[in-house]
């Protein structure tokens, strides 16, 4: 009769595990395709700062002025912290996050703390302008407040080897900039003013958000580097220390006590990101752009 009842309960129990089982692989499963899926889904409502990274040449806005907009909706979210660590890059990426930190500080009433790198200039100075506070690292590389085009006359070199450069245009002032041939002095005069225009939408942001006399930006925006030091001898930073001085000075701004907890961004998975990141160390990316480039970039 015992055995009959231990034979009866060994089936029970096999299914009751069983059960146990599916129900955990069920959970994991879940919650594995749910970070897979959907990666930006949070639920905590603990008091964070978030952490978003420029770093590399800026070439594109898209990521950052997502992840800016994103923690600028979440109410768990007090503070963003942006590591600047770049010698800038295009003019436009470089506006438009310039743009997006403005919206997260008065849109979304977001505390923003610049915090700089080993080089955060020209572009990336341009962004850091538009936070609440920067903080910069003694021996940083900022500053270098300017616009820089480059082109290549390349005449001399096909007429040595004989090719000749033919350009077929519709208006004047078509293949301004072209390598093909000798670049004219009205031509040279139009591409300054260009460069003029946007060289002081540079100085006027940098007197905005470092609260400076225009005429006093003017003077530091010759194009000229700064160690960290020098930058904030010249106001052009508020204090002098490293991330997690930017991320502690973060919490106090907004009333967090004891040590923050501190968010980044998810990466998703990308196939393509990856093979380019493994490609690049074997065969370098050829950065070519033909025709006119503006850029708030460090030239070396």
């Amino acid at each position: 009769m015992v055995d009959d009842l231990a034979q009866a309960e060994r089936p029970q129990k096999r299914h009751l595990f069983r059960k146990v089982l599916w129900l955990v692989a069920g959970i994991m499963g879940t919650v594995i395709l749910m970070n897979l899926f959907f990666p930006d889904i949070d639920l905590s409502t603990e008091d964070r700062i978030a952490l978003i990274r420029i770093e590399g040449v800026i070439v594109d806005s898209q990521a950052t002025v997502g992840e800016l907009k994103k923690f600028g909706e979440n109410p768990s979210i007090k503070a963003i912290v942006l590591r600047i660590d770049t010698p800038g890059g295009g003019v436009v990426p470089s506006q438009e996050i310039y743009d997006a930190v403005k919206r997260v500080r008065n849109k979304s009433n977001k505390a923003v703390i610049a915090s700089m790198g080993s080089v955060a200039a020209s572009g990336g100075y341009y962004i850091a302008a538009a936070t609440d506070r920067i903080v910069a690292n003694p021996g940083t590389l900022t500053g270098s407040i300017g616009v820089i085009m480059e082109t290549a006359n390349l005449e001399g070199l096909l007429q040595k080897i004989g090719v000749e450069g033919v350009i077929i245009k519709s208006g004047k002032y078509k293949d301004v900039g072209s390598p093909l041939r000798k670049m004219s002095a009205e031509e040279r005069g139009l591409l300054q003013a260009v460069m003029d225009d946007v060289h002081k939408q540079f100085i006027e942001a940098v007197a905005e958000g470092r609260a400076m006399e225009l005429r006093a930006a003017q003077v530091l925006a010759d194009g000229r580097i700064f160690t960290g030091r020098q930058a904030k001898e010249a106001k052009l930073v508020d204090e002098l220390g490293d991330l997690e001085d930017a991320i502690q000075l973060a919490a106090e701004v907004v009333g967090i006590e004891g040590e923050p907890k501190v968010v980044e961004p998810r990466r998703r998975f990308s196939l393509r990101e990856l093979l380019d990141s493994k490609l690049s160390m074997v065969w370098p990316k050829l950065d070519v752009q033909p025709g006119v480039s503006l850029k708030y970039l460090m030239a070396f």
